[in-house]
């Protein structure tokens, strides 16, 4: 059984001044959304055998306020190939992770990780409520049924929490 995690950055500011997306900072808002869901992620134990994350400038700072809370540097890897990702450039990656991890977490965009989650989660109440909307700082939880992350197929998994910012402090709603 491999478990995936999908991490959507958290909110970002549009009126930076920056010259391009990739730059784009993190809002007040979205620092204090990073933060409460790394609260909340510690609170429930989770642990990442292997983190990939967007080089961006709003994912590289949600993940520096999770590790204030954590109180150590997750390890991310930067790749690349997570910045504004399709589901099928997603699907690959995680396809090619590697057997040495039975976790893994992706920090990156939208559409690619909400599209990702529906693709390869089973018909659930849960997938649902994801499927209404998979709002920045969002967390979706994949177990997915295979030994080898190459045998990833769409379908196959299910979704065993989608937390959200808002549900663990409404300030942090209502959600874009």
């Amino acid at each position: 059984m491999k478990r995936l995690y999908l991490l959507r950055h958290a909110k970002s500011e549009w009126d930076s001044p920056v010259s391009r997306d990739f730059d784009r900072p993190l809002n007040r808002r979205g620092h204090k959304a990073a933060r409460a869901m790394a609260r909340e992620m510690r609170s429930l134990g989770f642990a990442f055998d292997r983190i990939l994350a967007s080089p961006a400038a709003r994912v590289t700072e949600t993940l520096e306020g999770m590790a204030e809370v954590w109180g150590h540097d997750p390890g991310a890897e930067a790749d690349a190939r997570l910045y504004l990702a399709s589901a099928a450039t997603l699907l690959r990656i995680v396809q090619t992770a590697g057997d040495a991890h039975e976790s893994l977490l992706l920090v990156g965009h939208n559409p690619g990780m909400e599209q990702l989650a529906l693709l390869l989660s089973r018909e659930s109440a849960l997938r649902d409520r994801l499927a209404g909307k998979f709002p920045t700082a969002a967390l979706a939880e994949i177990e997915l049924p295979v030994a080898h992350w190459a045998d990833v197929e769409e379908g196959e998994g299910t979704l065993t929490r989608f937390l959200r910012p808002r549900d663990l402090d409404p300030e942090l709603g209502p959600e874009e």
